[in-house]
């Protein structure tokens, strides 16, 4: 069974991938600060006929991501998935979010792929085989208000990886890394993530359950000779209409995407776990699930597709199609 290594593991696409690969019967290795996330996620994974580890970590940390992968192989021998999938945020216009907010944000959701990264490709390079997944999202290519330091370290991963898998190909390594760029999904950041909104942060709709993006994880973890791949149709749509006409949807959220970041239907909390994990003990976990599920999507089309080329490009090209359509409409109703 293979080894697999999982940060962000406590809580939402993390810990719903973390539980895809237990029923696989995996060797999983499960990474974050919130010990009480991590303790129930060892117990689902056993419970599912997985092998877990669990490993308290700060992604930020170069040194605690290398003790991490030294445990991990340690325990289980060497690590042939590393997937990365920590990150931090702030909800608030830029000038809210404060220098050492900004700093922290950058140091987790970028700098923690950048380490996790390194910690595996230490060990991978000499065997010449092993697999690196980042978990990114359409935000890394289309960047929306209120979310600028989530945007930027996402924006960064794509560029570092893009780097890293140019080099990989130069030296002809067995070694594979590539990407997979999430919708919005309904995970527990929306509960304790730090905001400064005048209402409760809430995804952008169609939302999606974690375990659409988990297989979109899976599926590029066993297929890691593509550079990227697009998990739900919206984020094919967004991509592309980014591509297609960037102006138009600058000025389209601008109108839109302050408010429908935003919803009275959940109450406010007091949590953050910018600084300091939320869930310290067991009674913490927040499970995969976050606040939206009886507005999330179990399922997508874009899924299924993906799993087939000649599918692929017809969901794409329906996609694009789609991307101009709302942007034929946007420019109808912005006139």
């Amino acid at each position: 069974m293979p080894t697999v290594v999982i940060t962000g593991a406590s809580a939402g696409i993390g810990r719903a991938t973390a539980r895809l690969y237990g029923r696989r019967g995996a060797d999983v290795v499960l990474v974050a600060r919130g010990k009480g996330g991590l303790e129930a996620a060892a117990d689902e994974i056993a419970a599912l006929g997985g092998r877990p580890l669990v490993q308290t970590a700060d992604v930020s940390d170069p040194a605690q991501v290398e003790a991490v992968a030294e445990a991990a192989e340690k325990e289980f021998g060497p690590i042939d998935v590393w997937i990365n999938c920590a990150f931090s945020s702030v909800f608030a216009s830029f000038e809210e979010i404060t220098p050492e907010e900004y700093k922290r944000i950058t140091e987790v959701t970028y700098l923690g792929f950048v380490n996790g990264t390194r910690a595996a490709l230490k060990r991978m390079l000499p065997r010449d085989r092993g697999t690196i997944v980042q978990v990114g999202s359409a935000l890394g290519e289309r960047s929306i208000p209120l979310q600028s330091g989530y945007c930027g370290a996402k924006h960064a991963i794509n560029g570092f990886t893009s780097a890293l898998r140019v080099e990989l190909l130069h030296r002809g390594s067995n070694v594979h890394v590539t990407v997979a760029q999430m919708p919005a999904v309904n995970t527990p950041q929306f509960d304790w993530v730090r905001d400064r909104l005048s209402r409760h942060p809430m995804p952008v709709p169609p939302i999606y359950q974690p375990e659409v993006a988990a297989r979109g994880v899976a599926y590029a973890a066993d297929h890691p000779r593509r550079k990227q791949y697009y998990v739900g149709a919206t984020t094919v749509a967004t991509i592309w209409a980014n591509r297609l006409a960037p102006a138009l949807l600058d000025r389209y959220l601008a109108r839109t995407g302050f408010d429908s970041q935003q919803t009275d239907r959940v109450p406010p909390s007091d949590l953050s776990n910018l600084f300091e994990p939320a869930d310290r003990e067991r009674a913490d976990d927040q499970g995969a699930h976050g606040s939206f599920d009886e507005s999330s999507h179990a399922r997508s089309w874009q899924e299924i597709l993906v799993r087939h080329p000649a599918a692929t490009a017809l969901g794409t090209g329906a996609a694009v199609l789609g991307a101009a359509s709302a942007i034929r409409r946007l420019a109808s109703s912005r006139a």
